[in-house]
C-alpha cells in the first residue's frame, strides 16, 4: 500500500486520536507541574491512551511510581489477549516486530486485522508497520497540540472524551464489514453486561476481556471438534 491509502486507511483514527489527544495534553497539563512538550513525549515512549490518562491522575495524586507502573500494566494487559492473534503476522518481520507489538492499539489492531491482505509477507509487514506508525503519529501530535494550548489558552473541554467512544464504535462498525460475523460482537457485549453487573469498576474491563474471551475460545473448540467428527465420517 502507498503512503496515501494508509493514510486513508487510518482516517477513523486519526479524527479519534488527535481530540482525545488533546484532551489527554490538556488534563497534562492541567494536573501536573511539568512543561509542555513532557506530554507528546510520553505519547512516543508510552503511546497508551488510557494508561497515559491513568497515569496523570496517580501522578497528580502523588502515587508511587510502583503504583503507576502496577496500575497500567494491569490496564493494559488486555493487549496480551488479542495481540496472540498477530503472531503469525508478525512472524518475521525483523526489526520491525518490536514496533509492532509496542504500537499495538485496539484502533490499531482493529486496521490490521480488517484490511485486505495479499500473499506478500514482507509489503504486508512493511504496511503494518507503517499503519502503526501513522496512528502513533496521530496520537503525539494531539498530545502536543493539546498540552500546548492547555499550557497557553483557557477554555472548557468538557465532553472532548467521547471522541474515543466515537472511534471505538466506527471501528466496531468495520470489523463486522470484515468479518460478517456477529457472534463474537453479542459475546463481547454479553461479557460486558456481566462484568458491569458483578465486578467493582476498577475490574470491569479486564473481567469483560476474560470473560469474552473464554466463552470464545469453548465455541472454537466446539466447533473445531463437530468440524472434525463430521470429517471423519464416513461418506456415501
Amino acid at each position: 500500500m502507498t503512503a496515501l491509502s494508509i493514510f486513508r486507511l487510518t482516517l477513523p483514527v486519526l479524527f479519534g486520536y488527535v481530540p482525545l489527544g488533546m484532551a489527554f495534553g490538556v488534563l497534562f497539563t492541567s494536573q501536573l507541574d511539568y512543561s509542555w512538550w513532557v506530554a507528546p513525549v510520553m505519547g512516543i515512549v508510552i503511546f497508551a491512551g488510557a494508561g497515559q490518562i491513568l497515569a496523570v491522575s496517580l501522578l497528580a495524586a502523588k502515587a508511587e511510581l510502583m503504583a503507576v507502573f502496577i496500575a497500567m500494566l494491569a490496564l493494559n494487559s488486555r493487549h496480551v489477549f488479542y495481540g496472540l492473534s498477530l503472531l503469525g503476522h508478525f512472524s518475521g518481520a525483523g526489526w520491525r516486530k518490536l514496533y509492532l507489538v509496542f504500537g499495538l492499539t485496539d484502533e490499531t489492531y482493529s486496521l490490521l486485522t480488517s484490511r485486505h491482505r495479499s500473499s506478500d509477507r514482507e509489503e504486508e509487514q512493511r504496511t503494518d508497520a507503517l499503519i502503526t506508525l501513522f496512528n502513533q503519529a496521530y496520537w503525539v501530535l494531539g498530545c502536543g497540540l493539546g498540552a500546548w494550548l492547555g499550557s497557553t489558552v483557557k477554555f472548557d473541554s468538557t465532553g472532548i472524551e467521547f471522541a474515543l467512544v466515537a472511534l471505538f464504535l466506527v471501528l466496531a462498525i468495520e470489523q463486522y464489514r470484515a468479518i460478517r460475523r456477529q457472534l463474537p460482537f453479542w459475546v463481547g457485549a454479553a461479557g460486558a453486561g456481566l462484568a458491569v453487573t458483578l465486578l467493582p469498576q476498577a475490574h470491569q474491563l479486564i473481567g469483560a476481556i476474560l470473560v469474552a474471551t473464554l466463552a470464545l475460545l469453548i465455541n472454537y473448540r466446539l466447533t473445531t471438534t463437530r468440524r472434525l467428527e463430521t470429517g471423519d465420517r464416513p461418506h456415501g
